[in-house]
């Protein structure tokens, strides 16, 4: 769960269904001139005819691949799905084929984005649209602070008084422990086209500035045509899993979850052709899912049975049937958990069945037992991120009372460090800490020691990743899930109670992708590989040559690897204790306090 501290009370003003309000908007309509960028292109794919997206890759080229590529001249080379956000406060060569806010929301063709987060500064998201179309799009905002003494509700429902086009709904907010904590954007343009992302940051300066944070986009997704409308229709098919029609099913369903305060939303997707995209929805809403009447070939449950539902359909590589797996957990919050729920919970990354077409794939399951890790960051990183302990009060887990405590003794074997860095110097703190944080962390290099570099060792954590790699050597992957869920039981779900149900109690929302997605045609071998400090995968990450065409899938990785364990005294950060021990800024910290 995010918590960050909020302002005193202020004026309010907000939308429900029970207290509908319409904010006054200018009349006047406006046409924005096109531009040759409009829209987000594709994404390169090597040995494609398909353009560059950016310079940062066209740098990423140049620098990796210092050998000639006809030795591999039957692999294909596929970007990462995933993409890290920009780090201010980290040089050039450490934001190679990063995203942000502005390169989402600065397009001048939006004219209506919905917003769906935890935590708003309305006026920072609205300074993140190009500033000729800033009063004219049509901004939705959607949270779930209902309590109307929320510190989050009044500020947003304040801040929106100032933008005529900007207007608040309260989401349904049924179970009383549950948060609205998902993270995502959907925006639709003047020439036609909507675009759906999905990411991992709150819309507040702290989350977009050196948090490392992850971020799927769609392409732009045109109108469906007459035809496709109609065929739509009459088949009402749901698709396969991973499929962008089974995509728009899931992502329909999960809006509606709204009580009708997304109505006009979903009429619009309606009209959209989700064909181009290659990932499967994974989210959760405040519900109850009934195991024995689960229907997964229609959509996909809410929770960890839902997560279960899709990675039975992921293929397993053939050397994952043959090691040992490698489950990587990365978050920034851990609830209390039990030790039955986290064996539950781990059991639906590795379910008893997979189904695979594949010449290359087997439908066997893993038999070993799999080595599971949950990456998580000391004091001492929180005290050496570039934010220093402002970082903490982001990142929670509790080992406080005489339960967390035993908690700890259950996680410690698997706690890793967030970042592979044994020792760290201290700069001198100055009047500017980014000018300091620059200078200090710019030599960083990609490997050290065999230690394959994430570059993000001092932008603290606040993506959730959940990675299968095919063996403990984890150079392949399996699957890989960027989603806003934690690991707590509101957001996954619980456990089935006797009447068979599994309570969700928040919403949540993410992206699975796995490499048979990505497979073109028959016959095809699809590797997706962790890549480090940009984008797409080198040629040298392919293990040896084969003659079967291959195309090889980056996946994005915002930890170091491989991971470096606690030691056995080491804790995880917690952010309601005390620490007397001054951050790299000279600052200590006096424990946060929830407002």
């Amino acid at each position: 769960m995010d918590n960050h501290e909020q302002p005193p009370a202020k004026r309010q003003k907000i939308e429900s269904d029970a207290t509908p309000f319409a904010l006054a908007s200018l009349s006047r309509e406006i046409s924005p001139p096109p531009r040759s960028n409009a829209g987000i292109p594709a994404r390169k794919v090597e040995g494609s005819p398909h353009p560059e997206d950016a310079k940062a890759s066209e740098m990423n080229e140049i620098s990796n691949d210092s050998q000639s590529t006809s030795t591999f001249s039957s692999t294909e080379r596929v970007p990462s799905p995933f993409q890290l956000t920009r780090i201010r406060d980290l040089p050039e060569s450490h934001n190679i084929d990063t995203v942000s806010l502005t390169d989402l929301l600065g397009d001048p063709l939006i004219k209506e984005c919905w917003q769906f987060n935890y935590l708003f500064d309305v006026d920072f998201v609205m300074n993140a649209f190009d500033e000729d179309v800033r009063g004219f799009v049509d901004v939705k905002i959607v949270h779930g602070s209902w309590k109307t003494d929320s510190s989050n509700h009044i500020r947003v429902a304040e801040a929106a008084l100032r933008y005529p086009n900007v207007t608040v709904k309260i989401a349904h907010m049924p179970e009383v422990f549950g948060t609205h904590h998902t993270k995502m954007m959907i925006i639709l343009r003047h020439d036609d086209t909507a675009q759906v992302v999905i990411h991992t940051a709150n819309m507040i300066h702290q989350d977009w500035t050196n948090m490392t944070q992850a971020v799927w986009r769609s392409q732009p997704l045109p109108f469906l045509s007459e035809q496709a409308n109609g065929e739509n229709a009459a088949t009402a098919s749901s698709g396969a899993v991973g499929t962008g029609e089974r995509f728009k099913v899931d992502l329909l369903r999960y809006l509606k979850a709204y009580e009708g305060r997304t109505r006009t939303l979903v009429d619009q997707l309606k009209l959209y052709d989700f064909s181009s995209i290659k990932a499967a929805l994974i989210a959760s809403t405040p519900n109850r899912v009934s195991m024995s009447s689960s229907n997964p070939e229609h959509h996909t449950s809410w929770g960890w049975p839902g997560l279960q539902e899709i990675v039975k359909k992921v293929p397993c590589s053939q050397n994952a049937v043959k090691e040992r797996l490698s489950i990587i957990l990365q978050c920034s919050s851990i609830s209390t958990l039990t030790n039955k729920w986290l064996s539950n919970f781990l059991d639906a990354f590795c379910p008893r069945s997979a189904a695979s077409s594949s010449p290359f794939l087997s439908a066997s399951t893993p038999t070993l037992k799999p080595k599971v890790n949950i990456v998580f960051p000391t004091p001492e990183e929180i005290r050496h991120s570039l934010e220093g302990y402002q970082s903490g009060t982001s990142i929670h887990t509790k080992i406080q009372s005489p339960a967390q405590m035993k908690q700890l003794t259950l996680l410690r074997p698997m706690f890793c460090h967030w970042t592979s860095e044994a020792h760290y110097s201290h700069p001198q703190p100055t009047a500017s800490a980014s000018d300091a944080a620059r200078r200090h962390w710019a030599g960083e290099k990609k490997v050290v020691n065999g230690v394959r570099k994430a570059l993000r060792g001092r932008a603290a954590p606040h993506i959730k990743t959940y990675i299968r790699f095919s063996s403990l050597a984890q150079t392949e992957i399996d699957w890989a899930i960027v989603t806003s869920a934690n690991i707590s039981q509101q957001a996954w779900g619980a456990l089935p109670d006797k009447q068979g149900e599994v309570r969700v109690c928040s919403y949540e929302i993410g992206v699975v992708v796995w490499p048979d997605l990505f497979r073109e045609n028959e016959g095809e071998q699809v590797k997706m590989v962790p890549v480090f400090g940009a984008d797409m995968p080198k040629v040298n990450d392919r293990d040896g040559e084969s003659k079967v065409k291959t195309r090889l899938m980056g996946m994005r990785m915002p930890y170091d690897l491989p991971l470096t364990p606690y030691g056995k005294t080491e804790d995880p950060w917690c952010a309601t204790m005390e620490y007397s021990e001054p951050d790299w800024r000279g600052e200590t910290y006096g424990g946060y306090r929830d407002t």
